[in-house]
């Protein structure tokens, strides 16, 4: 929603306070069909040139996603940590072993089907399962998984990066396609040069179109996309590094209450919970 109404604002004002100068909008309507798909045609041509297919796919789908409410909040953080406090607790009753059936099925689990807002999250399931079932393994220390956390967590974040490093590039080419659509437009105005003053200036100021239209579309739209992507990203990233914190401080001996207290210190403030709201959560579940 934010996403239509930054640029439903944008547009308004530009084209807004155009018009009031005494700007001739026909201009613009008629050059626009002609200068957009140029601009478009080239830049998409461009951008599947220059991506792999795993990262077309995965900007397609940040793309949508800027469109869709952030899934983080501070009831999705109350519910991850009450789930991890209550996978802590059990193995602190009864063992490390209790919970293998639990992380060899997530899904059937009715432990991780108790807190749905996450337990039915595949990429953070998936990560929790990993680390726990190495923990019940035994064969590795707190440093070791650790270390290994974070080779994942910086994989996560570079494959997670590509695509709105993708459409950063893809902005900041859309003024070069703009300028080529502008200078297509001289070229055909110089081949008419015997045509009247008022002739000869409709097309050099359409012409000019492709050079506003390639700016406008960068700065305010591709832009804008590959960062609120970029936020996005950084939002999953900071939910699987509170995982990491809460799992190593259970490692080194820490009880539960003291261990999910240490990952809602990571969490953004905006959605972190207090800690009484927290233990409020943990109790009423």
């Amino acid at each position: 929603m934010f996403v239509i109404i930054g640029w439903a604002v944008a547009i308004g004002c530009i084209f807004g306070v155009y018009a009031m100068h005494g700007g001739n909008m026909g201009v613009i309507m008629k050059a626009l069909p002609f200068e957009m798909l140029t601009i478009f045609g080239g830049a998409l041509g461009a951008f599947v040139a220059n991506n792999q297919m795993k990262v077309l796919k995965a900007s397609g789908r940040g793309l949508a996603g800027c469109f869709k409410a952030s899934k983080h909040s501070k009831a999705r953080a109350m519910e991850l940590l009450a789930m991890l406090f209550e996978i802590l607790q059990k193995t602190r009753k009864e063992g490390l072993m209790s919970i293998e059936k639990d992380i060899e099925d997530p899904h059937a689990s009715a432990l991780f089907q108790k807190f749905p807002i996450v337990g039915n999250d595949h990429h953070v399931t998936e990560f929790v399962c990993d680390y726990l079932r190495m923990m019940v393994s035994g064969n590795l220390n707190a440093h070791e998984i650790e270390s290994l956390m974070d080779t994942e967590l910086e994989t996560h974040h570079h494959e997670a990066h590509g695509a709105s490093a993708a459409i950063a590039r893809l902005a900041g080419a859309l003024p070069a396609f703009g300028i080529v659509a502008a200078v297509l437009g001289v070229v055909n105005t110089m081949g008419s040069v015997g045509q009247p003053p008022a002739v000869l200036g409709g097309m050099i100021g359409s012409a000019l179109v492709g050079t506003f239209l390639g700016i406008l579309l960068a700065y305010g739209f591709a832009e804008p996309l590959a960062g609120l992507m970029e936020q996005k990203n950084d939002e999953d990233s900071k939910e699987l590094q509170c995982v990491k914190t809460v799992l190593l401080a259970s490692m080194q001996g820490y009880a539960p209450q003291i261990a999910i207290e240490f990952g809602r210190k990571v969490l953004y403030s905006t959605e972190r919970p207090t800690f009484i709201e927290l233990e409020q959560h943990v109790k009423k579940k």
